[in-house]
């Protein structure tokens, strides 16, 4: 008896593109369109943080940046560059509460999870922008991401100490004094020698991920990888 339901519903309420909204096949797909309006991300890339290169350096490559600061983290895997589909997806699940993104999200960032992680910990809030939002956005990207890859996860274990300014708009430097100190491990034992997959919606300047990255590695993480739906990168690469 369910499935005939599951056909009425499906004919009164059609999955539709994540995107733009019109009828797909399935729930948390693209239309063509929108698809081709999406540029996803993997090699070849900088080794050291996964910024995309134009052309094919070499599996060691790394990038000019890397190689004048190098990185905390172990690589930020995105699944896709940011620009206006993904941007919609971001705005909509954090403003509007299309929470069912978050699994759409997941979807495409699993394809990038390193197979050493054995921890999922999404990039907290602070509890006052959680009491007027409702919801972690990165939790909920991190709860889809488990399920898909059966990868466990920790909501807990790193909290956002104290309210920090809105970065949009700020500065590179002004972001990164904006966050400094503010993540700290609740349990050190929780996170000691893991590899972690720090998961978050967009990955702007990377002072959020610095710092969180930061916090772990001195409670003792193995290493940190930032796992995100979108990432901004230049027109042009290195």
């Amino acid at each position: 008896m369910i499935e005939p339901f599951r056909r009425i519903i499906g004919l009164a309420l059609p999955p539709r593109c994540a995107g733009c909204g019109v009828p797909v096949a399935e729930d948390h797909r693209f239309c063509a369109v929108c698809w081709t309006g999406l540029r996803f991300l993997g090699p070849p890339w900088c080794a050291a943080c996964n910024r995309p290169f134009a052309f094919d350096r070499g599996d060691d490559a790394v990038c000019a940046s890397c190689l004048a600061n190098p990185p905390r983290h172990a690589g930020v895997r995105a699944a896709v560059a940011y620009g206006p589909i993904a941007r919609d997806l971001v705005l909509r699940l954090k403003y509007a509460g299309r929470i069912a993104f978050a699994e759409t999200m997941a979807r495409q960032m699993r394809r990038l999870l390193p197979d050493d992680v054995d921890l999922l910990v999404p990039v907290p809030l602070h509890r006052w922008r959680i009491w007027s939002r409702g919801f972690n956005q990165a939790a909920l990207i991190a709860d889809a991401v488990a399920a898909l890859s059966g990868v466990p996860h920790d909501r807990s274990v790193l909290r956002r100490t104290r309210r920090t300014l809105l970065l949009r708009g700020l500065g590179g430097k002004a972001r990164a004094r904006a966050v400094a100190g503010a993540f700290a491990v609740t349990a050190p034992d929780r996170v000691r020698a893991r590899s972690i997959a720090l998961v978050d919606d967009v990955y702007t300047s990377g002072a959020t991920a610095d710092a969180c990255t930061r916090a772990l590695l001195r409670a003792g993480a193995g290493s940190v990888t930032i796992l995100c739906w979108a990432r901004v990168v230049s027109a042009t690469a290195d």
